[in-house]
Parts: structure tokens; C-alpha cells; sequence
């Protein structure tokens, strides 16, 4: 039995990819039947999140700090056919994809998956892309995940439509579209150039380019790069971030929080390949990481300053999280990098949490009507209504069988919910004692000031102005972050007055607390986590492995079939 699980283990790899394809196939075809499609999302998501947690154990158990699964799809001899590739990195990164999208169905399936049709499907065919880009060694591959993914994001974006979400969703469009065109146009160029599209490969090449084409090497790395790092949200191509997402569905900016994290992987992988000592120093240098990172750090603390609701609070704090890793990224040690990887873990889970509390919160601000609604009203679902004047909301709702809230539904109960959830996610956005925002931001402090004795990158930056200015960053944001979300606290919570207290469903509040306990959960277990983290960072420093495991794949042979027995009685 322990043989056949060793053995099947190598073939896990494409199911992060083949799950939500078939799972979104299957929600198609079951027409209108929202609870029975809500009920094979949430089955989906569980086994894949299994799924993922068992390639992460596989990929952190199998021995060498930089042990690499490969799987070939389609079967044919690298470098020319579809090539998987799951390590430490994106191994994690499909477990925390699958802990969020799990969590925002369950969220949507209280009344957001009603506001428009296709919802399930359109987020399993969302999963399909970015699980492809976490997995796929093929830069031509890794744009096509991209697109998948966006194609579903701009559906997913106009759900429940509304004025605002149209706008928002046109600026969103455009400009990943343009983004779109900047992948396309720097993929051709370095292929024009390599002859190749496998990353491994490509890393190889690199050093024998001649000195004659270094300069459109150049300009196709550094194009590639702008498309990545539109989607990582470092400024200034960040202007579209926080109004789409605070435009977007609760669920769907919870959801949308992982896109972000997709362009910083993409930078990484590509970085630590492309910058090794067999590619040579390219373009996309660390300083040009370094100073974007500072400069989206500065933007997304001062944008929090001017954030009056939740969820441009979260939009802005992605931007910090985004900012933190790319600055940390460019100067290129692996225990800082392991630091901010262990903080984009919690900063993420923090921000779709704030994205789902948002729309509970705001409940406190006016009252709602949530009437019964059947199947054959999703399209037409009021959600939130404004009561006029001198109409009374009973405290506790008019909960039917379907609707049963929080054990006891009291007031102080719910409020204390609401205000301790917001405590959580302040804490670890801001990255504040005692929770796993502290302890991340508290490595890299430490390492940037011990620099002098880390191992960089080549092209790393060392410890210098920049050092400096990531270091007062790093403590002025966690300042400035502290007191916009202070303000939005008292602002909701200790000045509200004979205002409604929203009816609170379990299904939506379970989520929520889900991804807070797991927050916390990484303060508790920080050091074998963090331990991970920096193994995944320091084995992506050396791509040595990764392009050697890439490249030694091998297709599975075609069985042999044995011949043919001759019939009794005919003559050889």
C-alpha cells in the first residue's frame, strides 16, 4: 500500500490543474441547481486542498533541501512538450490558494453565488489558472494559465453587476489586456532568441547568447518582467488595484487577493532562473525590485491613510504585502526572502479575511433586507436595501431554518465577533505583536541589519540607502497601517449608536474565523514554517537543481505489446 502511494504520488502533480477543469465542466452542466453546484464546489475544494497539502508534505519529505517533482502531461521529451514542476514554493502556494478559495465558496454560498449566474464555475476555471501557473515549467504555458485566469477574474469581477463594478471591471480589463500583450510580445522575443520556452532551458542558453543579441535579450526580459509586475502590483502600475477590488463581490476580492501573489511568483521563479550565475546578470535586476518594492511600500501606507472603508483598507494593505516581498526579493538573501515569504502566508489570509468582514461590517452602517429567495431568482437578488426613516430592525433578525446565525445571536456576541476579527486582521496587516506579522517583519529586520554575513544573489543589493530605507519602511508603515486601521475601528465599532446589528449566519462568520485561526496558527508554529520557507528560498537561489531535474525528465515509455498467440491448429 505504502509502495503504490509512493508511486502515484508523481501523478498528484497534475491534479491541482485537472480538478477544477472537470469540476467547472460538471457545474456547467447542471443548469440552475445553485445547492447542489455549491455542494460539488465545496466537495472540489476540499480535496484539493488535501491534494495540496499532500504535495507539499511530499515535496518538503523527499530529502534534499531542493527535491523537484516533474510530470510531463503531454509525454513528450523536454524541452519541447508541457512540463509540471512542483517544489517547495509552489507547493505552498497551492495550499494557500486552495485554504482561500475554500474559504470564499463557503462565504458565497450564504447569498453571494446568487447575484449572478456562473458564479462556481467561473471560480473553478479562476483555480484552473492560477494552479497552472504555479506549476508550469514553460514561459508560453505560464501565459496561457495567465489568461486563463484573468478571463475568469473579469467575469468574476461583474458579478452581481452594479454601476461601480462595470467601471471598475473596464479599467481592470484594459489593463491586463495591455499587461496581456507585454507577456506575448517579451515571451516571443526570448524565443526568438533561445529557440526554447522551457524555463530551464532558457536558463541554460542565457550565457551563450552572443554579445550582439544581449541587448534584445535585455529588452525581452525587462518586457516580461513590466507584464509580471503589473499583476504584482508594484507602482506605479498599481492604480487599478484597490478600486477593482473594493468594487468587486466580497467573496471575489477575497479570491482576488491570491492574483497578486501569482505575478510575485512569477517574478521570483523567474529572477532566481534568469539571474543565476549560469544566466548571467540581466535586465530585471534586484535594484529595480528593490526600489519598486520601497516605493509600492511607501504607496500603500500612505494609501491606507486615505482609505475610509474595509475593503480599500485590505486593497491598500495588499499593496503593502506586494511591496514587502518585491523589495525584499530584489536584495536577494535567502532568510529575508524566507522571512517575506512567511509573511505574505499570513498577510494574505489577513486580506481576504478584512474582504469578507467588509461585508459584514458594513451591515452595521445600514439596514438590510435579505427576503427568502428560490432558485429561479438568483438574477434578481436585493441584497441590501435602506430602510426609511422610523422603522425599527428587531436585534436579532427573523432567522428561518436556512438562516440560523451564531450560537446565542446576541449583540454583544456578534459585535464582539466583528471587532475581534478586525483586531486579528489590524494585527497581522500591520504587522504587529504577537502575531505571525511581527515575527516575518522581525527576520527580515534582523537580516537586513546582519547582511554583512548573509549570502546574496548575484545582483543582490547589499546593505546600503536602500537597506536603510527598507528598514524605516518597514517600521513606518507598520506605524502608519496601525493608525488607519485604528481609526476604522473606532469608526465602526466604539462610536456606533442605535444602528442595526446585522444578522450573522454561521456560514459566512466560519470563513472568516477559519482564516484568522490560521493566521494564528503560523504564529504558533512559526519556526517549522519559517524553516520551510527559507529551504523553499534558499534552493530557489540555487536553480541549479530545478533546471536539472527539469531537464533530465524523461517520457514514459510505450508499453510493449506482446505478440500475438497463434490460433490452435494454424501453421506458424
Amino acid at each position: 500500500m505504502i509502495s503504490w502511494l509512493q508511486s502515484a504520488m508523481p501523478h498528484l502533480i497534475v491534479v491541482p490543474v485537472v480538478l477544477p477543469l472537470f469540476t467547472a465542466a460538471i457545474l456547467l452542466l447542471m443548469g440552475g441547481r445553485r445547492q447542489w453546484k455549491a455542494l460539488v464546489n465545496v466537495a472540489s475544494g476540499v480535496v484539493g486542498l488535501l491534494v495540496a497539502i499532500a504535495l507539499l508534505d511530499w515535496a518538503n519529505a523527499r530529502g534534499a533541501p531542493g527535491a523537484i517533482g516533474i510530470y510531463l502531461p503531454s509525454n513528450w521529451d523536454v524541452p519541447f512538450g508541457i512540463v509540471l514542476a512542483v517544489d517547495r514554493l509552489s507547493a505552498l502556494m497551492l495550499v494557500l490558494t486552495s485554504t482561500v478559495s475554500l474559504a470564499t465558496v463557503l462565504f458565497a454560498t450564504a447569498r453571494w453565488d446568487r447575484a449572478g449566474v456562473h458564479y462556481h464555475a467561473l471560480l473553478q476555471i479562476q483555480l484552473v489558472g492560477v494552479n497552472g501557473a504555479f506549476l508550469t515549467a514553460d514561459v508560453f504555458n505560464l501565459f496561457v494559465f495567465f489568461e486563463v485566469m484573468l478571463a475568469a477574474s473579469y467575469g468574476l469581477l461583474l458579478h452581481g453587476s452594479g454601476r461601480p463594478r462595470v467601471r471598475a471591471g473596464l479599467q481592470y480589463i484594459a489593463v491586463n489586456l495591455l499587461a496581456s500583450s507585454l507577456f506575448l510580445i517579451g515571451v516571443a522575443i526570448l524565443y526568438g532568441i533561445t529557440g526554447t520556452l522551457n524555463m530551464a532551458d532558457m536558463a541554460q542558453k542565457f550565457p551563450l547568447i552572443p554579445q550582439d543579441d544581449r541587448s534584445l535579450l535585455h529588452a525581452g526580459v525587462a518586457i516580461l518582467g513590466m507584464a509580471f509586475l503589473v499583476k504584482a502590483a508594484m507602482w506605479p502600475l498599481n492604480f487599478w488595484l484597490t478600486p477593482a477590488y473594493a468594487a468587486a463581490s466580497a467573496p471575489v476580492a477575497a479570491l482576488f487577493v491570491i492574483l497578486s501573489k501569482v505575478g510575485i511568483y512569477a517574478v521570483l521563479r523567474l529572477w532566481t532562473l534568469f539571474q543565476s550565475t549560469e544566466a548571467g546578470p540581466l535586465a530585471l535586476g534586484g535594484d529595480a525590485l528593490v526600489y519598486g518594492g520601497l516605493a509600492t511600500l511607501a504607496f500603500g501606507a500612505l494609501g491606507m491613510l486615505t482609505a475610509q472603508q474595509p475593503r480599500r483598507l485590505a486593497g491598500f494593505g495588499i499593496l503593502l504585502s506586494s511591496g514587502t516581498v518585491l523589495a525584499v526579493i530584489g536584495f536577494g538573501y535567502a532568510a529575508m526572502m524566507g522571512g517575506a515569504l512567511f509573511y505574505m502566508l499570513g498577510s494574505t489570509l489577513a486580506a481576504s479575511a478584512l474582504f469578507l468582514l467588509g461585508d459584514l461590517i458594513e451591515r452595521t452602517r445600514r439596514g438590510e433586507v435579505a427576503p427568502a429567495v428560490h432558485d429561479d431568482e438568483a438574477d434578481r437578488v436585493p441584497f441590501y436595501v435602506d430602510l426609511p426613516t422610523g422603522i425599527e430592525v428587531p436585534p436579532h433578525g427573523d432567522a428561518g431554518d436556512d438562516e440560523q446565525g451564531l450560537p446565542g445571536r446576541a449583540i454583544p456576541a456578534t459585535m464582539a465577533f466583528l471587532g475581534l476579527s478586525f483586531v486579528a486582521c489590524a494585527l497581522m496587516i500591520a504587522g504587529l505583536p504577537p502575531l505571525s506579522g511581527f515575527l516575518a517583519k522581525f527576520v527580515i529586520l534582523t537580516t537586513l541589519l546582519d547582511s554583512a554575513h548573509a549570502p546574496a544573489l548575484a545582483g543582490g543589493v547589499l546593505m546600503s540607502g536602500a537597506g536603510w530605507t527598507l528598514l524605516v519602511l518597514l517600521i513606518a508603515s507598520s506605524l502608519l497601517a496601525t493608525i488607519a486601521l485604528s481609526r476604522a475601528g473606532i469608526r465602526y465599532f466604539w462610536t456606533l449608536q442605535d444602528r442595526p446589528v446585522p444578522h450573522l449566519r454561521a456560514i459566512e462568520c466560519a470563513p472568516i474565523a477559519a482564516l484568522l485561526l490560521i493566521a494564528g496558527a503560523l504564529t504558533v508554529g512559526a519556526e517549522p514554517v519559517l524553516r520551510y520557507t527559507q529551504a523553499a528560498t534558499t534552493s530557489l537561489l540555487a536553480p541549479a537543481e530545478y533546471i536539472g531535474a527539469v531537464m533530465a525528465a524523461t517520457p514514459v515509455p510505450n508499453p510493449v505489446r506482446a505478440p500475438a498467440r497463434p490460433a490452435p491448429g494454424a501453421v506458424p
